[in-house]
């Protein structure tokens, strides 16, 4: 799963080349949070990142991506990732997930949020939100600790499972798409799964960046691509959720390369404390 690809690891200068990156694709998800709401288009969205990344000097690194014809990927309610932006209205109760990637200066950025959009949403799908996003920071603060990348996925499914027992639910994880290195170019080695494997991955050491990126649902965790070859919908239709954050790894600690707090808030309640680029 992991296989023996080389891993491209970063320099202390390279990593704050990625952190401006970041920081692009965090300003442009606050935008799209911002901006999102009942009766904007999908379309419209992604032309609000899109002016945000080029604003900042950057490009989008979906745009064209094996053909990926647009910036951002809009997945709503039972799409899972890839969904591809159209003239779709969001609608009060949509559950809409948002992947935004950007290159400046050859390094990319890369992170992904949910939004509940309006107010009619039961409580499951709640849960579900906050549960796949304390998943991601939980994996996020694992790469802290961890020895090997097979522990940030052991750290994600423990969160879930916790999760699970709380809400009296079973959450879905889906397996068939995985966090990954990035650099470079936005999918590098090593994968990153989501879930505990026997295979350990490469040594986490500081030089090493990942995008962690946990995708849950409500119901089974099977996935199927429609006919557009992009979106991928869960096979029962039940709801999904997507978190993602580039985190890097330095000699003094880790840094959320993405979240505009290096990941203050998200890691403290695991007891991590980010270090500063500066």
């Amino acid at each position: 799963m992991f296989g023996r690809e080389r891993v491209e690891m970063k320099s202390l200068d390279q990593i704050r080349l990625m952190r401006k990156a970041g920081l692009v694709v965090s300003e442009a998800l606050s935008e799209v949070r911002d901006a999102a709401r009942p009766g904007l288009s999908l379309l419209e969205l992604n032309s609000i990142a899109e002016a945000a990344i080029r604003d900042r000097g950057a490009v989008p690194s979906f745009l064209g991506y094996e053909g990926f014809p647009a910036s951002i990927c809009t997945s709503v309610n039972d799409e899972v990732i890839h969904g591809i932006p159209s003239a779709r209205v969001l609608e009060d109760g949509d559950v809409l997930s948002i992947d935004c990637g950007a290159i400046l200066d050859g390094w990319h950025g890369d992170s992904a949020i949910t939004l509940l959009v309006g107010e009619a949403h039961s409580t499951a799908v709640r849960a579900l939100d906050a549960a796949t996003e304390r998943s991601m920071w939980a994996g996020l603060a694992a790469v802290a600790s961890a020895k090997y990348v097979n522990g940030i996925g052991l750290a994600i499914e423990g969160s879930l499972e916790d999760s699970g027992e709380q809400d009296g639910v079973e959450y879905g994880i889906v397996e068939d798409y995985v966090g990954h290195g990035i650099g470079t170019s936005m999918h590098q080695p090593p994968d990153v799964v989501n879930f505990w494997t026997k295979e350990k991955g490469p040594r986490v050491r500081p030089g090493l960046c990942l995008a962690i990126e946990p995708m849950v649902t409500l119901g089974s965790p099977e996935t199927t691509v429609l006919d557009d070859d992009w979106t991928v919908v869960t096979a029962d239709s039940s709801i999904a959720a997507h978190w993602e954050h580039t985190v890097a790894v330095t000699e003094s600690g880790i840094c959320v390369l993405t979240a505009s707090d290096g990941g203050l808030a998200g890691l403290a309640p695991f007891g991590v404390t980010p270090v500063s680029l500066a």
